[in-house]
């Protein structure tokens, strides 16, 4: 298979791309299927935290993502790290705490 589409940021950069073969229902011939393999949600204890945010009124995700990592593309991070498979559940608790951490498998500092 060709080199994964998606840059390094992206959620799916290491998910591996495989192709499934069917034959087509008009006319015979094989058609080519390329997808995703599943991509699984890290442990957060892979995740080094560098700090916590309390939600309040109004936040959103994206919102947090640009504020403490820089990027809002990167709230997946934040999914990631607080153990969420659907984003919008990480702000709908006022006073929730959520992790911001380094990407998985990054260290934190030696003397943290």
């Amino acid at each position: 298979m060709s080199a994964n589409p998606f840059p390094i940021t992206s959620r799916y950069h290491d998910v591996e791309i495989a192709k499934f073969t069917v034959a087509d229902a008009q006319n015979g011939q094989p058609k080519i299927i390329v997808y995703l393999k599943r991509r699984f949600v890290p442990r957060p204890e892979n995740f080094q935290l560098l700090q916590e945010h309390i939600v309040t009124q109004g936040d959103r995700l994206d919102n947090i993502a640009a504020k403490y990592l820089g990027d809002p593309e990167q709230f997946w991070r934040i999914c990631d790290a607080n153990r969420a498979m659907r984003p919008d559940e990480l702000t709908q608790t006022i006073g929730r705490w959520l992790r911001i951490t380094l990407p998985e498998g990054i260290p934190g500092p030696p003397d943290a």
